[in-house]
């Protein structure tokens, strides 16, 4: 919309001049072309290795502002990077990260290399989605099975509603792993799972069955539906090491759990 580009011109004069400033990113609904009247401009600002230590130093990675503004209500919502920044985003950035790039253009860049680390972000090869895949069905498999079931037998609230939770999160996001769909965070997961190819019928009946009642039924009925609906790259016999792995031994790994992965 033309107030959105207005804003934006006035932000790249402006911050152009900044000689800590290498490259600025647009990025968000803006970018993708979903933006409402009302949305904000989102940017990534890219700056040298020394300003964008002193960002981290002063908690500056991620700020509002609102000078330059065109349209009543808006601002920018600005995030601070840099090219080793974006280059280890490219190698082991989190979903939510790569997501958040996966439309970006380079608005303006004294580094002819930018463009290039912008695109690489949102890639994931086919090796990394099947490790997923595997990763989140196990989690499907603990919550949904071994969970539920000591939650009901102990009559245990919190286990029951936390292992639902997780069962649901874990089997969408075995989904979008599927689909080779980058995971944007939990308040997209239900509308970006609407829009997949490959989902089962009767899906977001039987995950809000799930949430809303959670027990060993609607468990059970959610389960029996995502492992009927694909040959899952994860055998029940790897399931135990599997979860434990990767939720239980980052202390030894070094790796976060795949839910924040």
């Amino acid at each position: 919309m033309q107030h959105h580009q207005d804003s934006i011109d006035v932000f790249v004069e402006r911050a152009s001049q900044d000689p800590e400033v290498i490259g600025i990113v647009l990025d968000g609904s803006v970018a993708a072309g979903t933006e409402r009247p009302d949305s904000d401009v989102d940017l990534c600002l890219v700056l040298t290795p020394e300003a964008f230590a002193t960002a981290w130093k002063r908690h500056r990675l991620s700020y509002v502002e609102r000078d330059g503004i065109t349209y009543p209500g808006g601002y920018y919502d600005i995030k601070v990077a840099s090219s080793d920044y974006l280059r280890r985003a490219a190698e082991c950035g989190d979903e939510p990260m790569r997501a958040s790039l996966l439309h970006a253009r380079v608005l303006w860049s004294r580094d002819d290399e930018l463009a290039g680390l912008i695109a690489a972000v949102p890639l994931l090869p086919d090796h990394v989605w099947e490790q997923r895949m595997a990763s989140f069905i196990a989690q499907l498999r603990l919550h949904g099975g071994y969970f539920l079931r000591q939650a009901a037998e102990h009559h245990n609230s919190y286990l029951s509603h936390h292992a639902a939770v997780h069962m649901v999160g874990a089997g969408g996001r075995a989904l979008l792993a599927l689909n080779r769909t980058l995971f944007q965070g939990q308040k997209y997961l239900d509308q970006t799972l609407a829009g997949l190819d490959r989902i089962p019928v009767g899906y977001a009946e039987a995950a809000r069955a799930a949430l809303d009642d959670p027990g060993i039924a609607t468990g059970t009925r959610y389960r029996d539906l995502l492992e009927s609906f694909h040959a899952w790259p994860l055998t029940e016999d790897e399931t135990l090491s599997t979860f434990v792995r990767d939720n239980e031994l980052g202390w030894f790994t070094g790796r976060a759990p795949a839910e924040y992965a």
